[in-house]
């Protein structure tokens, strides 16, 4: 510690001049090569894992409460503030600035509450966090059953358990009343506040489904309260603190031009090459906005210098305020220009091409002027829109040292800057028209077509001139309005944002199709927002994955979605949780890394208590890391060396160091589960490529239970993750059209680059092991087909076992479903599992959309369903000609698929917002068009059911070759 080197320092002559040891701390540069600030003393070496043990002496800035809270901060979010400080970039100030002073407000309010307040403001169905050790519940050991309706309400619930336990107890135990306790979920960290009748309760829902008996628990309002002050007090001392230091900067004054313009010298340019040219074109969205402009050839070998002004076809004035300006810079091989060939080798004949977008308005509406240096990206799309990347980011490479730069330079038009003029000043420009309703069938046609379809020109004018009849009438085609604008006149801009105004709200699921990135118009995002404020807590967890990837297509950090996300996460521990884990799991991202470590350091502002129990989940996940490196060296596959593996493991998940971070957190993949202490006999590390572990919890709210949880390092799981997610929105809307398919969602979540989590799904096991239990042969296994059935019947009798085959019939049709819809490949006997319940389940998504494993160039399945003789033996229960089972089967797989034909925009929608992330099997739209044709979207129900049906009878005839590759699977992969 710095006393100790205070201490020593003593010694030496000039010790006077270093002034108070408190204005000083260590720094260090940490293995992501990065300087590190070392203010909070309490952390170990073993965690700070400086990349040399050397540290350096630094002197501190402000107060040390304050830097504590921000070093906290940043070793939190994956990037020190001090990086943010050094950025010098005006619209990071103001965005931090403003920022701050909104979460300082929030926190202010909270201080403000009642415990009642903060209890449903801030958790609303859900508590969160704060000092696990005060969570044991009152009356622990004492339980009793209660038979009650399913309309009750969780008050009467309470009266009921409470009169209950006065009767077992005496009256002579003063327990208190009613209002002395809340309503728990045991062995979750979820109460149920609200005076509902319980079948309105997820979680009692769950368990009625599931042929369980729901399991509550009275907790006493003490052990909440102490929850409160805790938090109440960590804000308090945080925000006491503040005052003491000087107030926070006024936002800065609008200072003269940084005016941007049409014409571009593009100056120097580092390239390999012979001959070089810069394509630069303007974009609003993809479309684009005007001709692009070519530069003259260099042909130099080193410094390029053009000194060409680029002129675009197109008026300042017509200029849409979220226009992009997209460079492209080509190096073309002597001997290719020669050829003059009029084929289209266009791409052949360039090196890797650096790219590199930039805005035309600042963050703050003024047009750019001056010289401005841009850090090119030299990774490329396949597809090239006039051979630029407009859907790029228009952050440059913050890696300057091995970019290739371009220098541009946007005259000035005028000695004052040139602003975008303010909303009320655009729509003078916007004049009502008159309306065509003699054309109002052929609109009806078009707006009914699938997200993917085409507009031609004239469909674009027809769509323009019924603007007016396309808000009464088919108000969710918005989108399909926006595409018809002509964003190159400033007039069709203003019309379009005065009908904005009057335009009806739509509902959420359709207003998330606003965010993609055909869509950049600030005041159609704002419209989206809008109508996404109408979701409800669950509905937003339903859609946080795709709303923060569509951050990346805003160009500004303070936007409508920021500001939406955050409120949201602010308002809610379980949004603010999986927020910050999709957010800080991309933060290795250099596209990103600063426009999500902003987000993330205004939440944490904003919920100072959050701070401690994330931090405690990111140290976990580390340790966890360490433990998977320490295996992974040891590869050589024999028994001896995998006893002394597992045995290392063991030793290493003991040390004192491990066992302190691993114990007390919240699960990141539920925060309503809260892991007490890991069960070391229990863990073990798994066999496949990247040795993923496989940690066994104790449930810290229900003693004996056990949570399971698989650690992968090495391995991207951000398309499982994708592919769970849209399971979850197909089970939920089923259960919308009340058709519950017993559907196994399970956790999964990226934490970090090719790193995160899998929840462990209890008494579950593969199918593969099934065959193979029953069978000594590997050959024999998978062509013995009462293997499965005689399972089931093992682990259920008598009744039990006629629900265990219904469970079966309808998670199998659910999964048939939608493994030919998403396109899901490599199925085979290990990675398709059964519950001991009867409910069928896949697991392992590395392959979606059509991307089936091959093997010598031929697709190894030739079936896009998934049905065995052996499911159709559990089916029918055994019995070879039970067709009315067999029947209501395949009525559950066509009622399904109906449904989600009726919601395939969405699908499509959900996809296409992913398209920025990438997954390596969604790169394109034409990735997407798997799903259109897999739903035939454009096809009546009836053509749709048939196509379906033939699909289904093929796959039925096909469950004989299904077999024989699951034999293949399984001599292949005997362990």
């Amino acid at each position: 510690s710095i006393s100790l080197l205070w201490k020593e320092a003593q010694t030496y002559p000039l010790f006077s001049l270093l002034g108070e040891m408190e204005g000083h701390m260590f720094e260090c540069v940490n293995q992501a090569a990065v300087h590190e600030e070392l203010e909070d003393e309490t952390r170990r070496l073993c965690d700070v894992r400086p990349f040399l043990p050397v540290l350096k002496l630094i002197t501190r800035n402000c107060g040390r409460a304050e830097r504590i809270l921000d070093s906290k901060i940043g070793v939190l979010i994956g990037k020190g503030l001090h990086e943010l400080d050094a950025l010098q970039d005006q619209q990071v100030k103001d965005f931090r600035s403003k920022m701050k002073r909104v979460s300082e407000e929030k926190m202010q309010r909270m201080q403000l509450m009642s415990c009642g307040e903060w209890l449903r403001s801030c958790y609303s169905t859900q508590l969160g966090t704060g000092s696990l050790e005060n969570l044991i519940d009152k009356h622990e050991g004492d339980t009793a059953s209660l038979k009650v309706s399913l309309h009750c309400t969780v008050t009467e619930l309470m009266d009921q358990a409470l009169k209950k336990w006065q009767t077992t107890h005496g009256p002579e135990e003063d327990i208190g009343t009613r209002s002395d306790y809340v309503l728990r979920v045991s062995g979750r960290f979820e109460f149920l506040f609200e005076d509902h009748p319980l079948n309105q309760c997820k979680y009692i829902r769950d368990c009625l489904l599931a042929n369980e008996s729901p399991h509550l628990t009275l907790v006493h309002c003490d052990v909440v309260k102490a929850m409160f002050e805790k938090e109440i007090s960590t804000i308090g001392s945080v925000l006491a603190r503040k005052t003491s230091n000087p107030p926070l900067p006024l936002p800065p004054k609008k200072r003269p031009p940084t005016v941007s313009t049409l014409s571009v010298f593009p100056a120097h340019q580092l390239i390999k090459g012979v001959l070089s040219f810069v394509r630069a074109g303007l974009f609003h969205g993809t479309e684009l906005l005007c001709k692009t402009a070519v530069s003259s050839e260099s042909s130099s070998r080193s410094e390029h210098v053009w000194n060409k002004t680029l002129e675009f076809d197109i008026a300042v004035c017509d200029l849409p305020r979220m226009a992009r300006l997209c460079f492209a810079i080509y190096a073309v091989m002597d001997k290719v220009k020669k050829q003059r060939s009029t084929k289209n080798t266009h791409l052949n004949k360039y090196q890797t091409i650096p790219w590199v977008n930039t805005m035309v308005f600042d963050y703050r509406g003024q047009l750019k002027t001056g010289d401005i240096i841009l850090h090119c990206w030299s990774s490329f799309p396949d597809e090239l829109e006039e051979m630029l990347n407009p859907i790029g980011t228009i952050q440059t490479n913050p890696y300057t040292e091995n970019a290739t730069e371009l220098h541009i330079s946007f005259p000035e038009y005028s000695t004052q800057p040139v602003v975008f003029p303010a909303f009320d000043k655009v729509c003078i420009y916007s004049q009502y028209e008159g309306r065509y309703g003699e054309r109002l069938q052929q609109l009806k046609e078009i707006m009914e077509r699938d997200p993917l379809s085409q507009l031609c020109e004239n469909e674009k004018d027809l769509i323009w001139t019924l603007r007016y009849d396309c808000r009464e009438n088919f108000p969710q085609s918005l989108p399909k309005l926006l595409l018809s604008v002509k964003w190159s006149k400033h007039e069709d801009m203003a019309q379009l944002q005065a009908l904005l105004q009057i335009w009806p709200k739509l509902s959420p699921r359709d207003a998330l199709e606003l965010l993609d990135f055909n869509y950049p118009d600030q005041y159609v995002r704002e419209f989206a927002v809008i109508c996404l404020r109408d979701m409800s807590d669950d509905e937003l967890l339903q859609y946080l994955l795709q709303l923060v990837q569509v951050l990346r297509y805003e160009p500004y950090y303070d936007c409508a979605l920021s500001r939406f996300l955050l409120e949201r996460a602010q308002s809610s521990r379980k949004i603010g949780h999986f927020l910050f884990w999709h957010l800080r799991s991309e933060m290795y991202m250099p596209a990103v890394s600063v426009h999500f470590a902003l987000i993330l350091e205004a939440y944490c502002r904003g919920c100072i208590p959050h701070i401690e129990v994330l931090k405690k989940q990111v140290e976990a996940l580390n340790k966890l890391k360490a433990v998977s490196e320490l295996i992974k060296l040891g590869t050589i596959k024999t028994k001896t060396k995998q006893a002394h593996l597992k045995e290392a493991m063991m030793t290493c998940l003991r040390q004192t160091g491990f066992i302190e971070t691993l114990s007390d957190l919240q699960s990141p993949l539920n925060p309503n589960i809260l892991l007490a202490g890991v069960h070391v006999e229990r863990c073990k590390y798994m066999d496949s490529k990247m040795k993923p572990l496989w940690i066994v919890y104790n449930n810290k709210l229900l003693g004996g239970d056990t949570v399971g949880i698989i650690f992968k390092n090495g391995d991207d799981l951000r398309q499982d993750m994708l592919t769970l997610q849209i399971l979850r929105l197909m089970d939920l809307l089923w259960k919308e059209a009340n058709l519950d398919l017993r559907i196994v969602p399970y956790g999964c979540l990226a934490t970090g680059d090719r790193s995160g989590l899998i929840e462990v799904v209890s008494s579950a096991d593969t199918i593969a092991n099934i065959q193979k239990t029953s069978s000594n042969m590997a050959a024999a296994a998978a062509f013995n087909k009462d293997a499965l059935l005689n399972w089931l019947k093992d682990k259920n009798s008598g009744d039990a076992l006629d629900k265990a085959i219904e469970e079966f019939t309808l998670s199998c049709a659910g999964y048939c479903v939608a493994t030919y819809v998403l396109g899901i490949g490599d199925r085979h006997s290990d990675n398709i599992m059964v519950r001991s319940t009867g409910q069928l389940f896949h697991i392992d998504f590395g392959h979606i959309l059509g991307n089936f494993k091959s093997k010598f160039g031929i697709k190894r399945e030739r079936v896009p369903f998934i049905l065995t003789h052996d499911f159709i033996h559990v089916i029918q229960q055994g019995k070879t000609g039970n067709t009315e089972k067999f029947g209501n089967f395949r009525q559950y797989c066509e009622e399904a698929y109906l449904i989600l034909r009726k919601n395939g925009n969405l699908f499509i929608t959900l996809f296409a917002l992913m398209l920025t992330a990438g997954l390596p099997e969604l790169t394109s739209v034409k990735d997407i068009q798997y799903l259109k044709d897999s739903l035939a979207l454009g096809k009546t129900d009836e053509e749709a059911l048939k196509q379906f049906r033939q699909k289904f009878d093929e796959a039925l005839r096909e469950s004989w070759t299904t077999k024989v590759n699951w034999m293949a699977h399984i001599v292949a992969h005997p362990s």
